[in-house]
């Protein structure tokens, strides 16, 4: 099986949930050290955008025992992710000190995650859990301090809440709202590029979501800035967790007005509109000018699969 036969359309990475968040469990401090201490217990180890596996004979294992990770240098403070099949899941960080000396093991890789992923060297059922894990890991490291003034916060409920101890304020992780749409014109869609994208590689527009804005403005605001298209019947197809650091990616399809492209530099490198047969070509990586679609590891991949396939626009 190829990678990219790992995220079947309509299923790209970060949204199969294996796990049971067990919500109830996050307030019983004793209930969770109890689990932690379980021998069937494991943990997902996240350092920045990267995760710390087992190198084995089978390939990398990125769920580790609790022991192995506190030996590989990862964190006490547990972020308490669920329970598969009755085991406890957990999510830890680790220092940079601490993920620098992994790098000289042969037992041990920190890989960069996206990579992996869509490379298939990671399960895809995991990949949702990793996710979580990485979100909330990251969160802890940018929020120890109190918004509101200044003191250092506690860990609470799990991990999923920090506490002050002097204004007694609770902060909680945030999701950022993100759409990413494929916007079409009878039988073309318009794509765009980015500096960083790999040469020749075009995929779906996508900008966060501002205050008091909904889903269907940001998509029209979005698409507009970025090319000079107006758009309308703004429709929606899925989501997709990403955790880079914490977004959702929310999937839409909208139709085209306009056809005239004046492309903002500052956001894109290039916009341009594409048929049908040219985009069917470009995500199977069959394009004779070596121009390529979005990985099946995102959403932008399945959203422009669904239309090359007929689907709805």
């Amino acid at each position: 099986m190829s990678a990219f036969d790992s995220f079947p359309l309509g299923q790209p990475a970060f949204v199969t949930n294996i796990l049971d968040r067990a919500a109830h469990l996050r307030g019983n401090d004793e209930k969770l050290l109890a689990l932690e201490s379980q021998p069937n217990s494991r943990a997902y180890v996240v350092h920045r955008d990267s995760l710390v596996v087992k190198r084995e004979a089978g390939g990398a294992r990125a769920l580790l025992a609790i022991d192995e990770a506190l030996k590989f240098g990862a964190n006490p403070g547990t972020i308490f992710l669920g329970l598969r099949d009755g085991a406890a899941v957990f999510g830890m960080g680790i220092s940079a000190t601490a993920a620098e000396k992994l790098l000289t093991r042969e037992d041990v890789a920190v890989t960069e995650l996206r990579g992996m992923a869509m490379q298939g060297l990671v399960p895809p059922d995991q990949l949702s859990a990793i996710a979580m894990a990485k979100s909330m890991v990251s969160w802890h490291q940018r929020h120890g301090f109190c918004a509101n003034c200044g003191t250092r916060t506690a860990m609470k409920e799990g991990g999923w809440k920090r506490e002050c101890p002097n204004c007694k304020a609770e902060h909680f992780p945030r999701t950022d709202p993100v759409v990413i749409m494929l916007v079409t014109s009878g039988e073309k869609c318009l794509l765009g590029r980015q500096k960083h994208f790999p040469p020749g590689m075009y995929s779906c527009l996508a900008g966060f979501v501002e205050a008091a804005e909904t889903i269907e403005d940001a998509v029209r605001r979005e698409i507009f800035e970025e090319s000079g298209i107006r758009c309308t019947d703004v429709s929606y197809y899925m989501t997709q967790p990403w955790p880079y650091p914490s977004s959702l990616m929310i999937g839409c399809a909208a139709r085209a007005t306009s056809e005239d492209i004046v492309v903002d530099r500052s956001e894109l490198e290039d916009a341009r509109w594409f048929d049908r047969d040219e985009a069917r070509l470009m995500i199977t990586r069959k394009h004779p000018d070596g121009l390529a679609g979005p990985h099946p590891f995102a959403i932008a991949h399945h959203l422009l699969g669904r239309w090359v396939h007929g689907g709805a626009t």
